[in-house]
C-alpha cells in the first residue's frame, strides 16, 4: 500500500511529543498506536493516518493514497483546528487556582479531540473497568471481525445497525465481557431510533448527557466523556479514578461521591470544566508515573 507524502496540518500549534501522547494515548481516543521513530498510527470513521512531529515540532500527517483526500478534509475537525486551545486555557481560573497553573505549564498545548460521535459512545461503552490498552484491544477486534475495510488491512468499526445484528455471544468473543450485553441493547435501540445520536449531540449539555444516561451501560462518567470527547461540550466533568486522586489530594475533596466532585468541577472551573479536567487528568497520571519510575530505580 502506498502512503501519501507528509503534509504539515494547519492550525495547530508546536507541542511536545508527551503533549501529542496524552491527546491520542491519554484516554480520549483508543484507535491510535504508537510505531517507529515517534510516528502514531490511527483509524476514525472511514480515514486513517500517521502524524509525526516534525523537527519543528509541527504535526504532520500522511494516509494510504486512495483515501487521502477524504483524510485530508476530516483531520482539521478531527484535530479541532479551528478552536484556539491556548486561548481557552488562558481563560481557565488559574490565576486564583493553587494547583491548575503547574498542570497547564507541564502540559501546554494540550487539545481536546472531536470524534465521531457514534464512535465515541461505542469506545467509552467499552471503557468501563478497563484500561486504556485493553479498551483498544476491543475495538480492534470489533473492528477486524465485524468493520469493513477502509483500507488495506484497515477496517472502520462497525456501525451501530451493523452491531445490531451482531449475536451478543458473539460479541463477548471480542474480549467484551459485561459490555457485550449493553452495546447489544444499545445497537438494537438505536437501530430503531435512526437520528437519535445526531439529535443528542446537538442538543445542550444537560439535556444531551440526560439522553445520554438513558441508554444500557452509560452512566455520568461515560455521558461526560461521551460529550467532552465527541461532541465539544466542554462543560463536561468526567470523574473517574484520577479525576477523583486529583480532586482529594489538591482540592480537598476527600471521600466526596463521584457526582459530587463533577458538581464542583462544573462550579469550580466554570464552562470550560471538561478542558480543565483533561489538564488535572495528565498531571495526576504523570505525577504517578513519576512515583513508579524513582521506586523502580
Amino acid at each position: 500500500m502506498t502512503w501519501s507524502a507528509w503534509q504539515p496540518l494547519a492550525g495547530l500549534p508546536a507541542l511536545d511529543e508527551r503533549v501529542l501522547a496524552e491527546i491520542l494515548d491519554g484516554g480520549q481516543a483508543f484507535r491510535w498506536q504508537l510505531q517507529s521513530g515517534g510516528t502514531r498510527l490511527g483509524v476514525w470513521a472511514d480515514c486513517v493516518a500517521r502524524v509525526r512531529l516534525d523537527a519543528a515540532r509541527l504535526l504532520k500527517w500522511s494516509a494510504p493514497e486512495l483515501i487521502a483526500p477524504r483524510v485530508a478534509a476530516a483531520l482539521p475537525k478531527y484535530f479541532a483546528t479551528a478552536c484556539d486551545f491556548a486561548a481557552l486555557a488562558d481563560t481557565l481560573p488559574w490565576r486564583s487556582d493553587a494547583h491548575l497553573p503547574a498542570c497547564l505549564a507541564e502540559f501546554r498545548g494540550l487539545r481536546l479531540l472531536r470524534q465521531p460521535f457514534g464512535e465515541t459512545v461505542l469506545g467509552f461503552l467499552c471503557s468501563a473497568t478497563k484500561q486504556i490498552v485493553q479498551i483498544k484491544q476491543m475495538l480492534a477486534l470489533l473492528a477486524t471481525r465485524h468493520g469493513r475495510e477502509i483500507a488495506p488491512g484497515f477496517h472502520a468499526l462497525p456501525t451501530w445497525p451493523e452491531l445490531a445484528v451482531i449475536p451478543e455471544a458473539t460479541l463477548r468473543t471480542c474480549l467484551l465481557g459485561f459490555r457485550a450485553k449493553f452495546i447489544h441493547q444499545t445497537a438494537h435501540f438505536l437501530t430503531a431510533h435512526p437520528g437519535w445520536l445526531d439529535e443528542t449531540e446537538a442538543l445542550p449539555y444537560a439535556t444531551a448527557k440526560e439522553r445520554l444516561c438513558s441508554l444500557p451501560g452509560v452512566g455520568e462518567k461515560i455521558a461526560d466523556c461521551v460529550l467532552l470527547f465527541g461532541a465539544g461540550k466542554l462543560e463536561a466533568f468526567p470523574v473517574d479514578v484520577w479525576i477523583l486522586k486529583a480532586m482529594a489530594r489538591r482540592y480537598g475533596l476527600d471521600s466526596w461521591p463521584p457526582a459530587h466532585v463533577a458538581q464542583f468541577g462544573r462550579a469550580h472551573f466554570g464552562p470550560l470544566a471538561g478542558f480543565a479536567q483533561q489538564f488535572l487528568f495528565a498531571s495526576e497520571r504523570a505525577a504517578a508515573r513519576g512515583v513508579l519510575t524513582s521506586r523502580a530505580g
